[in-house]
C-alpha cells in the first residue's frame, strides 16, 4: 500500500531526545526527554528536508544544549529548556481534518489540525485564484478552548452544538455552543479517556446516540448523545470477527440502520487471559496493554459494514476490500441514502471513490473523482449538503475546502475552493509528532505521527 512518505511494518529508530509537548504556539520554553531506542508501530513516517516550511516536527538547539538535555533525561527526570531554538519547521496555517454544513445559517464548519481551532465560513464562499485565503467568518481557538489534533466534527443544527473529537490525545470529545465564539469553553465535556480516543464521529439522532471510533485500538463505542464527564459507554464493538482494522471513518445508513467503517488495515488481538476482569470498565476497548505479543498483522484496506447495534466480537455484514477497490488509507465516508451511494474520501489515493451502498467483496468503485484539476491532496473529510446537492471535502494535503457535484467523476474541477493559505503554501500534513531522527547520509529529518 502506497502512503505519503515512507512506512515500515516496524522499525528502530534511535534518537538523542524527543518532545513531551511541542513549541506549537511560539513558546520559548519546552520539557524534552530522552527516549533512547526505542519501536516505532506501522505508521507513516514522514521524511522532512532541514529548514522546510510546515507543522511542528522539529526544534533545534545550540548541541550543548541537547547534550544538556541527555544528561538530565538519563535520570528519568525532566529539563526545562528557556532558550528559544535556533529555527524551528512549522506550518502557519490551518491544516483541515474534518468538514460540515449548516444547511439552516448557510455555513460550513471545518476543524483545523494544526492550529487547533473550528473555522466558520459562508457556504457561498470562493476564494478568488490570486487571493490570500478567505478569512473565516468567526472560529472557536484558544487555550480555554481545549482544542488539541482536532479531527472530528458534528453540528447539531437545531441547537447550534458544535461536537468535536480529537486525535492522539487523551480521550476528550467536546460540545461547543455557536453563539459562544472565540477563547470559550466547552458547554460539555465527554472523558472517554486514553484507550478510546475518538478518529470517528457519528452522531445518530433517531436513537439519541454518539458513535465514537477509536482507532489505536480498532473499536467503535456508542454512547447516549447527552453523556458528559466520566458517562461510560453503553455499547462496544471490538475483536478479531469484527474486521476493524486501524479504523478511521463512520457513517451512519440510517434507513437501513447500518453503520460503514473505512479501516486502514492493521490490527491486533487483544485478551484478558489472567486479566482481573472485575478491574476492566464497561464497554471501554481492551488497549495495548493487552495486545498479544506477535499477534500483530497488515490487512488491506477495507470498508466493513455492520449492523448499527453491532456488540461484543459481532461479524460484519459485508465488507468491501481488494485491489479493484482503489481503497488506499480510506479516511471520511457517507452515505447518500437517496441515491444508494458510498462516497469515500481515499487519503493516499488523492481521489473520492464512489460504491453502490449495497457493494460487497472486491468491486471496483461505480465512479472515481481524481486528477490534477480536481484540487484533491490526500483529502480526508467529507459532508454530502443534500439541501443544496454538493459534496464537500476537507483536504488535508493543500490546505483547502473543495465542492463538488455529488455526480462529479474523473478529472473535474471543484465548483468553489475555500482556501486557509496562499496557493504556494504546501501543507506537511504532520501530526502529533512522537520523536525525531537525523539522517545524516541523505540530510533529512525523520518524524514518525
Amino acid at each position: 500500500m502506497a502512503i505519503r512518505a515512507l512506512c515500515v511494518a516496524m522499525v528502530a529508530v534511535s534518537i538523542g531526545w524527543g518532545f513531551q509537548k511541542t513549541a506549537a504556539k511560539g513558546t520559548s520554553t519546552l520539557e524534552a526527554r530522552l527516549f533512547g531506542s526505542w519501536s516505532l508501530p506501522s505508521e507513516a513516517m514522514r521524511v522532512i528536508s532541514p529548514g522546510s516550511a510546515g507543522t511542528v516536527v522539529a526544534v533545534v538547539w545550540q548541541r550543548q544544549e541537547a547534550a544538556g538535555v541527555a544528561r538530565v533525561a538519563e535520570a528519568r527526570s525532566t529539563v526545562r529548556i528557556e532558550r528559544k531554538p535556533i529555527r524551528m519547521i512549522q506550518d502557519p496555517y490551518p491544516t483541515l481534518s474534518a468538514v460540515a454544513v449548516d444547511m439552516e445559517r448557510n455555513e460550513v464548519v471545518a476543524t483545523d489540525e494544526n492550529l487547533f481551532q473550528i473555522l466558520a465560513y459562508g457556504r457561498e464562499a470562493n476564494t478568488p485564484p490570486r487571493a490570500a485565503m478567505t478569512e473565516p467568518q468567526w472560529r472557536i481557538a484558544g487555550d480555554r478552548t481545549g482544542i488539541e489534533f482536532i479531527c472530528g466534527v458534528y453540528l447539531d443544527v437545531p441547537k447550534g452544538d458544535i461536537y468535536a473529537i480529537y486525535g492522539d490525545v487523551p480521550g476528550l470529545m467536546h460540545v461547543f455552543s455557536r453563539e459562544k465564539q472565540g477563547n470559550v469553553p466547552p458547554v460539555r465535556e465527554l472523558r472517554t479517556g486514553g484507550d478510546l480516543r475518538g478518529r470517528g464521529l457519528a452522531v445518530d439522532e433517531e436513537h439519541q446516540e454518539i458513535l465514537l471510533v477509536s482507532q489505536h485500538n480498532s473499536a467503535v463505542a456508542a454512547y447516549h448523545k447527552q453523556a458528559a464527564g466520566d458517562d461510560a459507554p453503553i455499547r462496544l464493538l471490538q475483536g478479531d470477527r469484527t474486521g476493524l482494522a486501524n479504523p478511521h471513518g463512520i457513517a451512519l445508513d440510517r434507513r437501513n440502520d447500518l453503520i460503514f467503517i473505512t479501516n486502514h488495515g492493521q490490527a491486533s488481538t487483544r485478551s484478558t487471559t489472567g486479566v482481573d476482569l472485575s478491574r476492566l470498565k464497561p464497554n471501554i476497548p481492551l488497549g495495548g496493554k493487552l495486545a498479544v505479543p506477535g499477534s500483530g498483522r497488515f490487512l488491506p484496506p477495507s470498508i466493513s459494514v455492520h449492523r448499527r447495534a453491532a456488540t461484543g466480537n459481532e461479524s460484519p455484514l459485508r465488507v468491501i476490500q481488494g485491489s479493484r477497490t482503489q481503497l488506499n488509507w480510506p479516511a471520511g465516508i457517507i452515505v447518500d441514502e437517496r441515491r444508494g451511494e458510498l462516497f469515500v474520501a481515499n487519503d493516499t489515493g488523492n481521489s473520492v471513490l464512489v460504491f453502490r451502498a449495497d457493494a460487497a467483496g472486491d468491486v471496483a468503485p461505480i465512479r472515481v473523482l481524481k486528477g490534477r484539476d480536481t484540487a484533491l491532496a490526500s483529502p480526508v473529510g467529507l459532508f454530502l449538503d443534500t439541501k443544496n446537492d454538493e459534496l464537500w471535502v476537507a483536504n488535508y494535503g493543500n490546505h483547502a475546502l473543495t465542492v463538488y457535484s455529488p455526480s462529479a467523476e474523473g478529472n473535474t474541477a471543484p465548483r468553489r475552493i475555500i482556501r486557509t493559505a496562499p496557493p504556494a503554501s504546501e501543507a506537511l500534513m504532520i501530526g502529533n509528532p512522537g520523536a525525531v531522527a537525523y539522517d545524516t547520509k541523505r540530510g533529512q529529518i525523520l518524524v514518525p505521527n
